[in-house]
């Protein structure tokens, strides 16, 4: 392998259905996070990584309308790379697909990019989501939903989130919070392993 480039690859049932995803109607923050929490819970029972998800949307700002610009599951494990979280992967994807580092939207603002996480982020991922450009970052299970299977969420504390509200990102919890919580449920049963460090 080249020890000089690093890949990050989606797993083949999540490849095969984004058209499909791509071509449905979101038009709620619940709409838009059921499919983080679809996908996380997808990505559990197909065995292709951990229970997080993350989708990024476009809104056109003059029609209210929302595109689906990328979908990123946790895949730690299977790729052997401690960053791949399913917010991180999202972004990276974004970003590839707007070609630009930053999602903050065009010059004329016409739109912006909304990230759905299916469990707040780690402080690695929500470094990167203030850092993204998006405008709003709109989370499902809680840090202690995923602390109580134990995962280690790092440094994130209220702060934090105010941190982002300060610098003018939306942010909204605990949408669909039982529905993405079960997901870590589901993935503590299955005895799958807990990949802090």
């Amino acid at each position: 392998s080249d020890s000089n480039s690093v890949t990050l690859t989606l797993p083949p049932w999540l490849i095969k259905e984004l058209p499909a995803m791509s071509n449905r109607m979101y038009a709620t923050d619940e709409d838009r996070m059921s499919l983080a929490v679809e996908i996380s819970k997808r990505n559990v029972l197909e065995g292709t990584g951990g229970p997080f998800g993350c989708v990024i949307f476009k809104k056109n700002l003059k029609t209210d309308e929302y595109e689906l610009v990328s979908a990123g599951i946790n895949r730690v494990v299977p790729l052997n790379n401690s960053t791949l979280h399913g917010e991180m992967v999202a972004i990276q994807l974004a970003q590839k697909f707007v070609g630009s580092y930053t999602l903050n939207g065009d010059g004329e603002k016409s739109c912006q990019y909304e990230l759905y996480t299916s469990c707040e982020p780690c402080a690695m991922c929500l470094g990167a989501s203030l850092w993204s450009g998006v405008s709003r970052v709109v989370c499902g299970a809680t840090k202690d939903d995923a602390c109580a299977i134990g995962f280690d969420e790092g440094p994130v504390f209220e702060e934090s989130y105010q941190h982002l509200m300060n610098a003018g990102i939306d942010v909204r919890r605990c949408v669909m919070r039982k529905e993405a919580a079960d997901v870590l449920q589901l993935y503590h049963k299955s005895g799958s392993d807990i990949y802090n460090r």
